[in-house]
């Protein structure tokens, strides 16, 4: 039987191609293939994984990043040790977690925490440790507050304004309610910025907080469509969010009131849970890039997450975070001789991180060496549902929150774009 050599030659080349895709979207440390066997590098997180929602999908997409790096070299052949503990949304759980991470088990950083309540409890006991934080996920404002701590995400509140910006530049919105968890320096922080911007660009506004464990969606609902607002603006989890959608189109809202969310509703699976009935009508805000985009390194996340990571763990915004958390450790560390790894050396690493550039993120992330707070995550997209997918509908934008204006300083003087 003839051969045919044509034939035989396109398969071996698509082999190849596609065994060299493989490798490259898969890229960790120094992509030796060879583990890392040296002495582990502690590095701590701390997550809300048991409570109104599981918040644990940033820790799970930097344990796999790390799992993939200690495959591939680890830091100079030193593995990471990365240790994860769930606070279960309870402050003196989560106090007595870091002292445990901290003290006991010696981190020499933090990396990739997500959690509502662990900046509030812990801020102060990580500056007087000597020990930073690069969060996957701050949520309450003491996560952008603080000193040693420098999340990668945008938070609740910048993510609610960039959606209410578009609302304002594109929707021709002029009135809103705000609905936001009753949680201290979270719901009130966020939605206060809502009520912040209204004042300044002249729209009415109104407020709503709520309890995420045992709200009733529709009466919170109905509540927020009693003044017949133009748009509703959420700043809940996701697991929060969608019952209150629910209830929503139930009672036909849908049809005369557009949402939008923060960042914590963009998840691949939120356009098909809630259906056909919120096409155009369900907008979110993108704190980082489109989860499908076909950049190098979002793939690179993707591919990493496949490989190294559970089946079960979510690829969404907060995935994402914790990624790029684990990313900038590494870059950090990646700088440091082997042999002297320790909690200064470390933080200092960090703190000298400037210009951090990844497709993920829309602008350069960097941790702001001397600076009393932290939010180098302002600029974001926005998607809307549409045929049970998102469909990114803006380009990157910097948020209108006007309590950005000592960050916006800052990076001017220090001639960061």
């Amino acid at each position: 039987m003839p051969i045919n050599l044509r034939g035989l030659a396109i398969s071996l080349f698509l082999m190849l191609v596609s065994a060299f895709s493989a490798h490259a979207a898969t890229s960790c440390g120094d992509n030796s293939g060879k583990p890392a066997t040296g002495e582990p590098i502690i590095i701590g997180a701390i997550t809300g994984k048991t409570g109104p929602d599981d918040f644990s999908n940033s820790t799970k997409a930097a344990k796999a990043y790390f799992d993939c790096l200690n495959a591939n070299g680890g830091i100079k052949g030193r593995p990471v040790k990365y240790l994860v503990e769930d606070d279960q949304w309870n402050p003196e759980i989560a106090a007595q977690l870091a002292a445990k991470l901290v003290n006991d088990e010696k981190a020499v950083l933090m990396v990739g925490n997500s959690s509502y309540v662990e900046c509030g409890a812990n801020a102060d006991f990580y500056k007087k440790s000597g020990i930073l934080v690069v969060a996957g996920v701050g949520v309450p404002r003491e996560c952008y507050f603080a000193e040693n701590y420098a999340p990668t995400n945008a938070g609740p509140r910048v993510s609610m304004l960039g959606a209410m910006g578009y609302a304002l530049d594109k929707l021709n919105a002029k009135s809103v309610v705000c609905i936001g968890p009753n949680i201290p320096n979270v719901g009130t922080w966020s939605c206060d910025g809502v009520m912040l911007l209204a004042k300044e660009k002249g729209f009415a506004a109104q407020t709503i907080l709520m309890d995420p464990g045992s709200a009733d969606a529709t009466s919170i609902i109905l509540q927020a469509a009693s003044s017949k607002p133009d748009v509703i603006v959420l700043g809940l989890s996701k697991g929060v969010a969608v019952p209150l959608l629910t209830a929503a189109e139930e009672q036909g809202l849908n049809q005369t009131i557009t949402f939008l969310s923060a960042a914590s509703a963009y998840d691949l699976s939120v356009p098909t849970t809630i259906g056909s009935g919120w096409d155009g009508k369900f907008y979110v805000n993108m704190e980082f890039n489109d989860l499908n985009a076909q950049t190098p390194d979002n793939q690179n996340w993707l591919a990493v997450m496949d490989q190294y990571g559970q089946k079960s763990d979510p690829r969404d915004t907060f995935a994402q975070a914790g990624y790029l958390a684990a990313r900038i450790a590494e870059k950090a560390l990646m700088t440091l001789d082997p042999a002297n790894i320790n909690r200064e050396t470390a933080s200092a690493a960090v703190r000298g991180i400037k210009d951090f550039k990844s497709d993920i993120f829309c602008a350069p992330w960097y941790f702001g060496d001397g600076q009393p707070r932290h939010n180098a995550n302002s600029t974001t997209r926005m998607a809307v549902s549409e045929g049970g997918k998102w469909k990114v509908v803006s380009d990157c934008a910097p948020s209108p929150d006007p309590e950005l204006k000592d960050v916006r300083a800052f990076e001017k003087s220090a001639g960061i774009n």
